[in-house]
């Protein structure tokens, strides 16, 4: 391992480069008025790809999340299972409490076909029928279901079953389930299951007005018990930049979700703050970063490099390392190469 130097050179001159191409292509966005709609007991806004939290209030507290459960449910399937295999559905899963497709045993169906119903529908017996098809019984699919929820980050959450009806030790954090979401969103399957508003084959129309309400959503799941409250899950991508947003326990979830979401647009960008293509002095990172920030971050974004007293001359070698600080907080470090 190369050792580097205690010297370190702050570019300033390239957040301020940042900062003024920020400025030019971003303009500042007048604050919005105050809420029109009645806050929930929790939620959570999250930027996807660097999972920042946009927006949090009690986003820690654990609650009930109802059928908005079944977004792991999904992802875990469509991770282990082969979605075009037929399954005949068990007795287990006809007559199951609460919403439903309907299900009768024996019938044929593809794993991609309930699937739908789960996600369009809200088909507690779609639930049950994947959750036996993946681990055999709805008690080894909940432990999946919490071995999954974990790797993800999602630590104060706990999942009994796989379709949200009430049970003793069921809950999760509005945080918990926005790093689920996001998660599930970067899988092409999972989105254009919950952005499908009418799933034909079965005939089977999406309950998420969202869809056809907010600009640029990309749907995700409702859920409502008299325990949970009415919660919801939203995603939405404008300019190139995807929020999660959740809100549970949500009075008036779809116009509290569209304010929350309205907020956040208007306030973050996107912004590239290192370029793969872009070098500087001779020296480039080997991906880009992107970063959400708003208009008061942007001169508080500041870049050091750390570079090998003689930087190699061959194109490729390693020359050093870069640090992207918002003040004092480290948002990003990598490597930089000779270009």
């Amino acid at each position: 391992m190369i050792k580097l130097p205690k010297r370190t050179r702050t570019k300033l001159w390239l957040a301020g480069i940042i900062v003024f191409a920020a400025a030019l292509f971003f303009p500042s966005v007048p604050p919005k008025t105050a809420s029109a709609a009645t806050p929930s007991r929790a939620e959570c806004v999250l930027e996807l790809s660097s999972r920042r939290i946009l927006h949090g209030s009690n986003a820690e507290e654990r609650l009930p999340m109802a059928s908005t459960t079944k977004i792991l449910t999904a992802i875990l399937v469509i991770d282990d299972c082969d979605l075009d295999e037929s399954i005949s559905i068990p007795g287990q899963a006809e007559g199951v409490e609460g919403s439903s497709v309907y299900l009768k045993a024996g019938d044929k169906y593809t794993v991609r076909e309930l699937l739908y119903g789960l996600m369009l529908r809200s088909g507690n017996d779609c639930a049950v029928s994947l959750a036996l098809h993946h681990s055999g019984s709805v008690e080894k699919f909940a432990q999946a279901m919490n071995r999954k929820a974990l790797s993800l980050g999602a630590e104060h959450s706990r999942f009994a079953n796989p379709h949200g009806l009430p049970h003793e030790g069921h809950y999760t954090t509005a945080r918990d389930l926005a790093l689920i979401s996001a998660y599930a969103l970067q899988n092409d399957t999972f989105r254009e299951i919950v952005s499908c508003k009418y799933y034909a084959p079965r005939g089977w129309a999406n309950k998420n007005k969202m869809l056809t309400e907010y600009e640029g959503a990309l749907g995700v799941k409702t859920g409502f018990t008299l325990r949970a409250g009415r919660c919801l899950v939203s995603g939405a991508q404008r300019d190139g930049m995807t929020l999660v947003c959740v809100v549970l326990n949500s009075p008036q979830m779809f116009e509290r979700s569209a304010e929350l979401l309205d907020s956040a647009f208007g306030a973050y960008r996107l912004t590239r703050l290192c370029s793969s293509q872009e070098g500087f002095e001779g020296f480039a990172c080997r991906s880009d970063f992107y970063y959400p920030i708003t208009d008061a971050e942007r001169d508080k974004i500041r870049i050091e490099t750390e570079l090998l007293p003689e930087p190699p001359q061959e194109i490729g070698g390693y020359a050093g390392i870069m640090k992207i600080y918002l003040e004092n907080h480290l948002l990003f470090s990598q490597n930089l190469y000779m270009i």
